[in-house]
């Protein structure tokens, strides 16, 4: 069974509230390679920086993610 976490809700309110990866590097909430990987279904948000994208966007964590099941 492969359980998944989408990070697609997370980008779409970053497009919506016109905040760049520029910024986002800038004031230091997210390196480049960790955004790539979650971009790609690759990567993970740890506590500190899910805390730093809810304060920045207002939001709960279940704004910016979602569970996706995996086939059994």
């Amino acid at each position: 069974m492969t359980l998944s976490i989408s990070y697609n809700k997370l980008f779409e309110l970053l497009k919506d509230k016109g905040i760049s990866t520029y910024y986002l590097r800038q004031n230091k909430i997210i390196g480049q390679s960790s955004l790539y990987r979650l971009k790609k279904g690759e990567g993970s948000l740890g506590k500190e920086t899910l805390e730093k994208f809810c304060e920045l966007l207002d939001c709960q964590p279940g704004d910016l993610m979602e569970y996706i099941p995996g086939d059994e």
